[in-house]
């Protein structure tokens, strides 16, 4: 070490410098600089160290330098030092995920009270920076500030809090039940890190579905590189810019980008990958992620029947569905994709649900405060095409100088329409005439697994019919959307329209390794001599024993539990009123 102009100079190994970086220093102040980071900071993780140590590690060359009386310390990194800044085959894509996983092998992201005090980070930016959210939001998809609010913002500060409330006790040892092999043993499963998890995000509910898994992700103790979607460009560079200055940028890096740059990503090795969006892009997802064994969760959608009943309050399920279909302009995943009824209501709810538009969006929704826009012109484009062969029944105006498609109910749509050829992600609400309960589980066995089905009614017998013979990510009586906002049901797919599931302790546990931990003591030789040769019939037969014939040791506990009670109670009976 010498001393340079204003400061210290270091100079790490051998040979000349290739390259030169200054940082500020405060006198008394120790830290740690790396030299492979591209923006370094003595301050990236406070080390006490001795006046004047150098402490060199191959590989990721780090050194430990205690700052005296000097007002910025340059760093000189040897010419034989490759560094990641430096080398020009790296993309930007690939220094962000190389950068997570080498802050996440420091450790910092594991211990609880640093995952918590990143929660709390997160929240802090939710509040402190809810202008520049709810601007972005209106620019991209014409969303209210009380909008963005009341579906994206609230459940994300709902979700923190239920972690921050948890994670001690989700995190901690779980116990499992034992056998009378396992009698002597300690048996329990831990939690613990993948890794690096890279979450794609989609546009139509940004913050919601980006940062619902960036939660379960930090919680879990991972590193996150956060993709959010490119479709929606002011939220995406508020993201980018202002999430960094609240979260760990070198953990829980944004990489944005379109689809050069989420190729990019996909090349690199995660150890878990959740993306949301549509089912063409899951299976690229799901093909780049087998290359590397990464396991995946995809929120896909799909078409979300929705079957009304004759008998149930048609108005009331009318004021639902609509709510439930109409919400963001009809572009969410779980929105009421089509309407399954009896021919003979289909007027009356077709009457009921224009009333509720009306009341929801006032005769006209164009100008109306609380109704959006469609994404962008291809989409809108999509949209409109839908309707070619279907009736009208309700709306059907638009403007494509502002992407407006006004809330549309199209009657009598049969299953060859181009309506129900794919997921809708619209204001559109198609109603399929059908024989009664039957005819509607036919007609969704028919197609694709859905995200969620509706059902409207009153009769337990019906729902439950329902339930048995179809199969769906979820299912929802009597409501639409608001099973999102329950953290203790895990929200996510099957099949066509999914894989895995988050919110609450299944994000947790989703971006968690539940390692099996069995501890033996070094004795009690004579129990294991059944599984030694020479193997013999005797032998078969205490193993059968013990671990097919064995007494129910867990109904043994209650038991023996219920009898001490009842002893107990027996001796304060005689003590105390005999």
């Amino acid at each position: 070490m010498g001393p340079a102009e204003g400061g210290l100079t270091a100079f790490l190994g051998p040979g000349g410098a290739s390259e030169a970086k200054v940082f500020p220093c405060e006198a008394g102040e120790a830290g740690l600089l790396s030299s492979n980071q591209d923006v370094c900071s003595p301050f990236l993780c406070t080390v006490p160290s001795p006046p004047g140590r150098q402490e060199v590690r191959r590989g990721t060359l780090h050194f430990f330098l205690h700052c005296e009386a000097v007002s910025q310390i340059e760093l000189r990194i040897p010419s034989s030092t490759s560094t990641s800044r430096s080398n020009p085959r790296m993309s930007r894509e690939q220094l962000a995920v190389e950068r997570a996983r080498r802050a996440f092998s420091t450790g910092r992201s594991k211990p609880l009270a640093y995952r918590i005090r990143q929660l709390n980070n997160l929240r802090r930016f939710l509040v402190e920076r809810q202008s520049e959210i709810a601007e972005a939001a209106k620019k991209d998809l014409n969303r209210s500030e009380v909008g963005i609010q009341l579906f994206e913002t609230l459940g994300l500060e709902s979700e923190i809090q239920l972690v921050i409330k948890n994670l001690k006790k989700w995190a901690a040892p779980r116990a499992v039940e034992k056998n009378l092999v396992t009698l002597s043993d300690t048996l329990y499963i831990q939690p613990e890190p993948l890794g690096v998890v890279l979450v794609i995000g989609a546009w139509n509910y940004p913050w919601a579905v980006t940062l619902f898994p960036l939660i379960g992700a930090i919680a879990a103790g991972n590193a996150a590189v956060v993709k959010p979607s490119e479709v929606c460009v002011h939220t995406s560079k508020v993201m980018e810019e202002l999430l960094n200055a609240y979260l760990d940028k070198e953990l829980y890096p944004v990489v944005t980008g379109g689809v050069q740059e989420t190729q990019e990503l996909l090349k690199q090795r995660f150890d878990h990958i959740v993306y949301t969006g549509n089912s063409m892009v899951g299976r690229i997802v799901m093909e780049a992620a087998a290359k590397h064994l990464t396991p995946v969760t995809l929120e896909l959608g799909g078409k979300s029947p929705c079957y009304i009943d004759k008998d149930c309050d048609i108005p009331l399920a009318c004021r639902r569905v609509t709510w439930g279909k109409f919400t963001n302009c009809g572009q969410t995943c779980i929105a009421p994709d089509y309407v399954l009824c009896e021919a003979s209501i289909q007027d009356r709810v077709i009457d009921e649900m224009k009333k509720c538009i009306k009341e929801f969006y006032t005769d006209d929704p164009k100008s109306f405060l609380d109704y959006g826009r469609i994404i962008n012109e291809r989409h809108f484009r999509r949209i409109l095409a839908m309707t070619e062969d279907s009736t009208v029944a309700v709306g059907g105006e638009s403007d494509h100088t502002e992407c407006y498609i006004a809330p549309t109910i199209l009657r009598d749509v049969k299953a060859g329409s181009k309506v129900m050829q794919e997921e809708i992600f619209g204001p559109l609400l198609p109603i399929v005439p059908v024989s009664g309960l039957e005819g509607a589980i036919d007609f969704i066995n028919q197609g694709e697994k859905s995200l969620v089905i509706y059902v409207f009614s009153t009769d337990k017998k019906l729902i439950n019919r329902l339930i048995e013979e179809t199969s769906s990510g979820a299912v929802l009586a009597n409501d639409c959307l608001v099973h999102y906002s329950v953290s203790s049901l895990p929200f996510g797919g099957v099949g066509n329209s999914g894989m895995g599931c988050y919110h609450g302790k299944f994000s947790f546990d989703q971006l968690s390794h539940l390692r099996s931990c069995m501890v033996r003591p070094l004795k009690n030789e004579g129990m294991n001599s059944m599984r030694y040769p020479p193997h013999t019939p005797g032998k078969l037969g205490w193993a059968r024993f013990f671990l097919v014939q064995a007494p129910d040791l867990a109904l043994m506990g209650r038991v023996g539990a219920l009898a001490v009670l009842v002893a107990v109670a027996g001796i304060l009976i005689n003590a105390y009123l005999l």
